[in-house]
């Protein structure tokens, strides 16, 4: 299917519903620690949503019963929220999609518990870096696979992985769109980036090997193949005429001050 370019109405649309689906994670933050379940946490997303006249597009989508997704520690990601309770040293994804008067945002982040192991922090740092890298890459007529070479090269030079058997999308007026973003590509390949595309960079990063394997219970965890820490950032991104827009930017961290186009692999 051909890339939708997004018109300004529905650019205002999607940048309304990026801002919800940001503003229910920094709601969540402070709920998150030792001793609260994940299906808690879901809970009170779900409330924060329905509060802010939206909807969670994960429930009831082919199937998947929660409205966030929480992964613990080796899920990779599509962790359902259940019974499991946090505890020191754990680290976790909440990943929120919204719908927003029809609009769809997309945002995921990383969460601590307690103190956490030097390996987790590290991963951890990475794996922003790694979402940091991609973004940087995003103005018009650049690549699409660039996005995916610099991520992968800044991963690989710390020894992890980064996971092939997801990627990025695009999103906005439905909950998943054309272009795929892979998180591992050739240089300089695939279409090129215009004014008006809106997809998520979302890369996934492994301490160990890159393969996932899905639960064969609930047909949706992914888990790494060798029970070794993954970690997750995403964001939903609007090219625009001169660079890139973070629409679920929502403490001004990339709009504010700007985004270099310049890759630069930044020691952590």
């Amino acid at each position: 299917m051909p890339v939708i370019i997004k018109s300004p109405e529905q650019i205002e649309g999607i940048r309304k519903s990026s801002q919800l689906a940001g503003e229910s994670l920094f709601f969540i933050a402070p709920m998150i620690k030792a001793g609260i379940t994940t299906k808690a946490i879901e809970n009170k997303i779900a409330e924060f949503i329905k509060a802010h006249n939206a909807r969670a597009a994960t429930l009831n989508y082919k199937g998947y019963p929660a409205s966030c997704c929480i992964s613990l520690n080796d899920v990779v990601c599509h962790g359902i929220p259940g019974p499991d309770v946090l505890k020191d040293g754990d680290i976790l994804n909440v990943d929120v999609t919204t719908i927003l008067d029809g609009y769809f945002g997309d945002t995921s982040t990383m969460f601590t518990v307690g103190d956490i192991s030097p390996e987790a922090d590290l991963l951890i740092k990475v794996t922003k870096r790694c979402m940091d890298i991609g973004i940087e890459q995003c103005f018009p007529g650049n690549p699409l696979g660039n996005i995916g070479y610099y991520i992968a090269e800044y991963a690989h030079s710390f020894g992890y992985s980064v996971v092939h058997e997801f990627c990025g999308h695009g999103v906005g007026v439905k909950f998943h769109e054309d272009p795929e973003v892979n998180h591992e590509a050739a240089r300089n390949s695939g279409i090129k980036l215009r004014p008006g595309m809106t997809f998520t960079i979302e890369p996934m990063i492994n301490q160990g090997k890159a393969r996932v394997k899905i639960d064969k219970h609930d047909k949706w965890t992914a888990r790494t193949i060798d029970g070794k820490l993954s970690a997750q950032f995403e964001h939903t991104v609007l090219i625009t005429e001169t660079g890139v827009e973070v629409l679920t930017d929502t403490i001004g961290e990339y709009n504010e001050k700007g985004i270099s186009n310049q890759n630069r692999a930044i020691p952590v």
